[in-house]
């Protein structure tokens, strides 16, 4: 930090050097083939370059006047991502916010004002003499959902959350009977949150079973498809998300699979007229009264933010330049990787594999033949912390089923299988090593 108070301090390039350095080298390197641990990735270095150009411009972009191209460039992406959702051009919307946990709030603020309306303006008043609004989640939901209960005031305990099968999906057999006994509980379930893609394993819900259900008790189906969202773009892929066209919303983080710099999150609704639901505010200083061909290309009302990054701008710059097999080649190629090691594991005695990898989310244990079935949790953190601080390889650990199990995110087309086949040599060594402290 530099000691001058009084006046601008000259510049140091080799302070400018040294801060871009400190922070390069305290960063996870996201680019190399060692980094399997978590769900952000390395860009494609144009929309990085497209990113400075926004920092540069500095336009934010709820409202069409002061960002007018990444307000076209949305409405641009939105049809061109929906040519793989499949809704009837012009009936629905899509809104970019800052990151998942803020699309799920969103999209649970419009069910909520949807199912009922009088809670914007009245809060709990509004629900005298009904049951206590409730939102039904799969076991395994992210847990930005039952963070946008607690600020929403619905409160974790109006959380019906449902039954996973073998597989760590809903089980849709059971979701009946679960909102039933909810019912009588005195709760009323206005939307159920399916997963495509879960943080902990990747696991892809039964979306076209579950809409079914929802709309049979004019329930809303919200999809967090922060991760496995982008396997739309994908022909090989794309049948994960089956019955993705009869939801009511879908969370999609582009900053996770589709490899731009975040936050860039597009929250989809099938019926464009609830995309104004969530927020209710009136205020002359940024809303205009009249529409004109121009303020209907604002998204202010419909997000919470009313000063917005334009985050649109490297996913469409991308798309525009290179077209979607660039994604979809690079999320085909990762989920095939995770595949491969998955098969690799399989022929290692030493380790347990936790599912089958349904796109590039592998999760695993060590397991050597002479450990203690009550130590199998402990090795597996103590091993994923000595692994993180050897600093060869980054991973990351989830409990499944209860049990800590370690997680591997392939993000990194670098990433190869003699990569993986290295990290287990790295687990095994750690894990040997470790083996004193359970005798």
């Amino acid at each position: 930090m530099t000691e001058e108070s009084t006046r601008i301090a000259d510049f140091d390039e080799e302070k400018l050097a040294a801060i871009v350095d400190l922070y390069v080298r305290t960063g996870i390197p996201v680019h190399s083939p060692g980094y399997m641990g978590r769900q952000f990735s390395g860009v494609v270095p144009l929309g990085g370059v497209v990113d400075f150009v926004s920092s540069v411009v500095n336009q934010p972009s709820s409202f069409y006047e002061a960002g007018q191209l990444p307000n076209v460039a949305e409405r641009i992406m939105a049809d061109e991502l929906n040519r793989f959702i499949g809704w009837e051009t012009g009936t629905f919307d899509m809104v970019t916010t800052s990151g998942g946990s803020l699309a799920n709030l969103t999209a649970l603020l419009a069910a909520r004002n949807q199912r009922f309306p009088e809670y914007w303006t009245r809060g709990g008043a509004a629900m005298e003499g009904r049951g206590r609004p409730a939102v039904a989640v799969g076991a395994d939901v992210h847990y930005s959902v039952a963070r946008a209960a607690g600020v929403m005031g619905i409160g974790e305990d109006q959380l019906v959350r449902l039954p996973l099968d073998a597989d760590q999906k809903i089980c849709a057999e059971r979701v009946g009977p679960e909102l039933e006994a909810a019912a009588e509980r005195g709760l009323e379930v206005f939307c159920l949150v399916a997963s495509a893609g879960t943080t902990a394993i990747g696991a892809f819900d039964p979306l076209d079973a579950l809409a079914d259900l929802a709309h049979e008790r004019n329930i809303w189906l919200h999809v967090d498809g922060a991760h496995g969202g982008s396997l739309l773009v994908s022909d090989r892929l794309r049948h994960k998300l089956h019955g993705i066209e009869k939801v009511d919303s879908l969370a999609w983080d582009a900053h996770k699979m589709m490899f731009v710099p975040a936050p860039c999150t597009l929250l989809f609704y099938r019926n464009k007229e609830h995309s104004r639901g969530a927020f209710r505010q009136k205020a002359s200083y940024v809303f205009d009264e009249e529409q004109d061909i121009y303020t209907a290309l604002d998204s202010g009302d419909k997000n919470f933010e009313c000063t917005k990054r334009p985050m649109i701008m490297p996913l469409w710059v991308l798309w525009s330049m290179y077209g979607r097999a660039l994604f979809a080649e690079k999320i085909e190629h990762l989920c095939q990787l995770t595949q491969d090691a998955y098969e690799v594991l399989q022929a290692e005695s030493d380790f347990q594999t936790v599912h089958r990898p349904e796109a590039n989310i592998l999760c695993f244990r060590y397991v050597p033949g002479t450990l203690a079935p009550e130590n199998v949790h402990r090795l597996q953190e103590d091993i994923r912390n000595r692994v993180k601080f050897q600093g060869n390889f980054f991973i990351s650990k989830v409990n499944v089923r209860g049990e800590a199990a370690l997680r591997v995110v392939m993000m990194n087309h670098r990433i190869t299988v003699e990569n993986f086949r290295m990290l287990l040599a790295e687990i095994r060594k750690s894990g040997q090593e470790l083996m004193s402290r359970y005798e």
